[in-house]
């Protein structure tokens, strides 16, 4: 261990898995960020907080079954002239499910929430315990997809489960921290909130994509919505500043 902490090799492997972590968690923080906007502020903290907390658990128990991880890349079969393996299922069904649910999100966003509070007599305390056991249930399977999907890309990159494991902890934390300011501008911002969504929507193309071994570079996709951020950020200030201007005093000598 000694040697790990002195050894350059190893903290310079630690800075860039941990980068790497960070980018490839941003669609992770993404997606509970959106999926808790439905529940009360107390709930919707402690959704984040379950949701981090199985991402945390599922990268490292996966880092610690390295062996079985690698294993879900052999070969099941061949489809439409590609090997599928139960890497290429995973990736499939959970962007095939991100696709599905950033659609129903967009449309709820532009049709109006339609969603039902359940019948009258039902308790709403028993209709917000259904809807955070769901939400639970949703980031679960997320979860699990993307923690194969970054453990897997991040195998070969350090030597040690040691550092890979300090990694995720320290990529983690920074998700943890970073969650509670993106889901508050993105509940204050509709237009930040159909942009996460279009994040996620292309996030489980590139997921199903790579899945039938079509690689997308992630690079292009998160230049392109880097690019998008800046845009809304500029938006967000510049409305913030007419708002500013209207609701300032007019200046001595005007009527």
């Amino acid at each position: 261990m000694l040697a790990l902490i002195t050894s350059p090799e190893a903290w310079a492997a630690l800075v860039t898995l941990t980068v790497m972590e960070i980018v490839l968690g941003i669609d992770n923080v993404v997606f509970i960020s959106l999926l808790v906007q439905r529940l009360p502020q107390r709930q919707a903290l402690r959704a984040r907080q379950i949701g981090l907390s199985l991402a945390l658990v599922l990268r490292i128990a996966l880092l610690f079954a390295l062996s079985w991880l690698i294993g879900l890349q052999q070969s099941l079969f061949v489809g439409f002239g590609i090997d599928i393996s139960w890497r290429d299922l995973i990736l499939i069904a959970g962007g095939a499910f991100l696709v599905a649910k950033a659609t129903m999100e967009m449309h709820a966003a532009v049709e109006g929430d339609a969603e039902e509070d359940g019948d009258g007599d039902e308790r709403p305390s028993a209709v917000a315990g259904r809807a955070f056991t769901l939400i639970i249930g949703q980031v679960a399977v997320l979860d699990l997809v993307f923690s194969v999907d970054s453990i897997l890309t991040a195998i070969g990159m350090a030597e040690h489960i040691e550092v890979m494991v300090a990694a995720v902890i320290v990529a983690v934390g920074i998700m943890f921290w970073a969650s509670g300011p993106l889901s508050s501008f993105i509940a204050q911002h509709p237009t930040a909130k159909m942009l996460a969504l279009a994040f996620l929507l292309m996030v489980g193309v590139m997921l199903v994509a790579d899945g039938f071994d079509v690689h997308i570079p992630r690079g292009y996709v998160y230049a392109a919505m880097a690019f998008s951020v800046m845009v809304e950020m500029l938006n967000v200030a510049a409305a913030g500043r007419r708002q500013r201007r209207r609701r300032a005093p007019p200046g001595p000598g005007l009527d």
